[in-house]
């Protein structure tokens, strides 16, 4: 048996000791995410599963393992943790398609938007039956699944369920990469909310989408003195909230007073 083939069997036997998720974070790291890994070797003294046992808990060489107690076993480990956080970076260095397709030099990241979403759920004020607090949550979380597939936008002509399609396999693909568990459980939960509209807070933070992105065409025509009306005429009608349809408003009456500005 190679020394591969033993580590692999070795991780299904300490799942049975240890949180479930292991054995995917082995196949996510190799197929999809860029970690190498240590080789990983056994004693001959372990081969039994309570000799196993100790070795997954105690071996500090066996990075594939987590060393978190069993009564922790709900949250992600620190090496989960720091997985899941770097392939979120993909958010922060990925652009915002739409204003490249304009020609926007430099355009916002996905993280950016979704930053400015969160800071919308966090100034708003009270409405009967909403929870502000999951309103920021869901805006975190909304488009999170772009860290894999990218930004997908209506110009790239793929229908809205095989968006949504890719769009879960890739939440689920990055719950795995977190260890599962509660936190994994809630942001499908959060994700799933927003994606179906199926609360008020998911009411809210879908307006609050279509908000940062006319608000963001609209300092973007003010900085570099160009017209997109697409983004406008796109949004135009489909505010659910009080609160959306009156941010929108003053957005365009904005923009209806806004000097001209010649460009960079």
């Amino acid at each position: 048996m190679s020394a591969t083939t033993t580590a692999i069997t070795a991780a299904k036997s300490c799942q049975h000791h240890h949180h479930h998720h292991h054995p995917h974070i082995l196949h996510t790291r190799r197929h999809c995410y860029p970690f190498t890994h240590p080789s990983i070797s056994f004693p001959s003294s372990s081969s039994s599963p309570k000799n196993l046992s100790l070795f997954c808990q105690n071996n500090p060489n066996s990075s594939t393992f987590s060393t978190t107690p069993m009564s922790s076993q709900h949250s992600s480990s620190p090496s989960s943790s720091i997985d899941f956080l770097t392939l979120c970076h993909r958010l922060k260095a990925t652009k915002r398609k739409g204003w490249i397709n304009h020609g926007i030099k430099g355009p916002e990241s996905i993280a950016d938007h979704m930053y400015r979403m969160a800071l919308m759920s966090l100034i708003a004020g009270d409405i009967p039956g909403v929870n502000r607090e999951r309103c920021i949550k869901i805006a975190i979380v909304h488009d999170i699944a772009e860290a894999i597939v990218g930004d997908i936008t209506p110009s790239d002509g793929i229908p809205k369920e095989e968006k949504s399609r890719r769009e879960q396999e890739a939440l689920n693909e990055m719950c795995e990469v977190l260890g599962g568990g509660l936190r994994a459980d809630e942001i499908k939960e959060l994700w799933m909310e927003y994606e179906t509209n199926s609360s008020l807070e998911a009411n809210l933070v879908k307006d609050f989408d279509k908000v940062e992105m006319i608000l963001q065409a609209l300092e973007y025509e003010t900085e570099h003195g160009m017209v997109l009306d697409e983004f406008f005429l796109s949004t135009a009608g489909k505010f659910q909230t009080e609160i959306g349809k009156s941010w929108a408003a003053e957005i365009i009456s904005r923009r209806k007073t806004k000097p001209s500005n010649t460009g960079n």
